[in-house]
């Protein structure tokens, strides 16, 4: 059975995570894994809600360094523990501060008090060189990644520690980071998202880089963080948290390269981003049930280029990713053209595409255009699912944050962008739009702006 190291390039003196306080090194976070360990319930499952981002990895590492699988709930709330609960009976949560709820049996990761102390408790798969990390099987279930999709029960995505090892060597070289001598990573997304835990998590694992412990949001933390952590410096961001960027005033220190993810963006921003920040504005485009699947140099091309593990394939009138390593088969839940097996275009997402009077559209490529109007902050579009029986035909709604602008002026521009069958019927302004820790907002929350803006009006 073939193992592979926790930690890969393992550089005892290299920071694996830096705050302005200082640096943990691999050596040091890897010992305290191993404390952790030690002191960690024999149970199979473990929630680890630690927000850190270098308490949370060594949480995980010293999950897995008991045989352990971790589960990553769409959310914090009790209500989704209780799900995960019910279904899986042993299961056990870590956190590095005190939970909005008390589930049974979570403990709070301390990481001062693991910085000394024996590390010999542990049980042992295998009996590592001093100068060497603990080494996991590739077989292992490490993760279970849980999506709360628009209603009902979280689906599940199971990934093995090969899965993720091969996502953790890929990815990097497939954002071209490679040609970066020891960047350090400063992201707005949370670690337990796929796309926060590839990019700043196992990046740092198996990809060579460093990461920030913190997650900032606003501009002014996000200058911060990125000045407390030496060059090359690498923002992985969403494009709300980007925008926001642009359009603030903070001080910036030099950056290197930009990723973005979890929504569309458009070709303007990622233009102005550039200007701004002097640095290459890179997107990715994934999924739960594959993780982080092409990226592109979003000025440069609408393309998308797979990684180097991943093949596009179309056969029986399905669309999939082909990971021939793992013999998988893994179906697109997204309407795109398949160039060639390295290169896809992305036409839309499955479930955002809408079809008036004959014409189809994207809802993300509508608020896009709603959002290069000047003085709209941020902007959704919803199409009502809902027959209530009576006939009635569902039309387009937009949300708006846009203090500076009026509905009159709001449609003069659209009606200038967009073909009359994608006018919204209407627009309500909002003061903010009800988005996740990653920038996304689920069909639940858009139903719940509904309820509270239209009324019996969302039909």
């Amino acid at each position: 059975m073939k193992a592979m190291p926790l930690l890969d390039p393992f550089v005892p003196d290299r920071a694996a995570f830096r705050a302005a306080a200082g640096s943990v090194s691999h050596a040091e976070l890897h010992a305290r894994a191993e404390r952790l360990a030690a002191r960690l319930p024999d149970c199979p499952l473990v929630v680890n809600y630690c927000e850190r981002r270098d308490i949370f990895a060594l949480a995980l590492m010293a999950a897995w360094m008991r045989g352990q699988t971790a589960l990553f709930p769409a959310d914090r709330g009790e209500h989704t523990y209780s799900m995960l609960a019910a279904d899986h009976p042993l299961l056990y949560s870590l956190s590095d501060t005190p939970l909005p709820f008390d589930p049974p049996g979570n403990m709070i990761v301390d990481m001062e008090a693991l910085a000394d102390g024996p590390t010999t408790d542990a049980p042992r798969t295998d009996a590592p060189r001093t100068d060497a990390p603990r080494r996991l099987a590739s077989s292992h279930p490490a993760a279970k990644v849980f999506t709360s999709g628009s209603t009902g029960k979280p689906s599940v995505n199971e990934k093995t520690w090969g899965m993720l090892v091969a996502g953790g060597k890929s990815i990097p070289l497939m954002l071209r980071l490679d040609a970066l001598q020891d960047p350090t990573v400063v992201a707005t997304v949370p670690s337990q998202h796929m796309y926060g835990f590839e990019t700043t998590i196992m990046n740092v694992l198996q990809g060579g880089a460093a990461a920030h412990v913190e997650r900032p949001v606003y501009p002014a933390d996000i200058a911060r963080c990125l000045a407390e952590v030496p060059p090359p410096r690498v923002l992985v961001t969403t494009p709300v948290h980007l925008r926001a960027l642009v359009e603030g005033r903070a001080a910036l220190p030099e950056i290197a390269r930009v990723i973005s993810a979890t929504a569309p963006l458009s070709k303007e921003l990622a233009e102005s981003a550039e200007r701004r920040l002097n640095a290459e504005v890179w997107e990715i485009y994934g999924f739960t049930e594959a993780g982080s699947v092409g990226a592109r140099h979003t000025v440069s091309t609408q393309d998308w280029v797979l990684r180097k593990d991943f093949a596009a394939r179309e056969a029986a009138g399905g669309q999939f990713v082909e990971w021939a390593e793992f013999d998988r088969r893994i179906p697109f839940p997204d309407v795109v053209q398949i160039l060639d097996p390295s290169h896809i275009r992305l036409q839309g997402r499955a479930q955002d595409m809408v079809n008036i009077a004959g014409k189809r559209a994207s809802l993300a490529g509508l608020a896009s255009q709603m959002l290069e109007i000047e003085g709209v902050q941020d902007a959704v579009f919803w199409l009502p699912s809902e027959d209530r029986g009576m006939g009635v035909v569902a039309r387009l709604i937009a949300f708006a944050v846009a203090p500076a602008c009026t509905e009159a002026g709001l449609r003069a521009a659209l009606q200038q962008r967009l073909d009359s069958a994608f006018m919204p019927r209407t627009i309500v302004f909002v003061d903010k739009l009800p988005r996740n820790a990653t920038g996304k907002i689920t069909e639940r929350a858009m139903k719940d702006l509904a309820a509270r803006y239209l009324a019996g009006d969302a039909t």
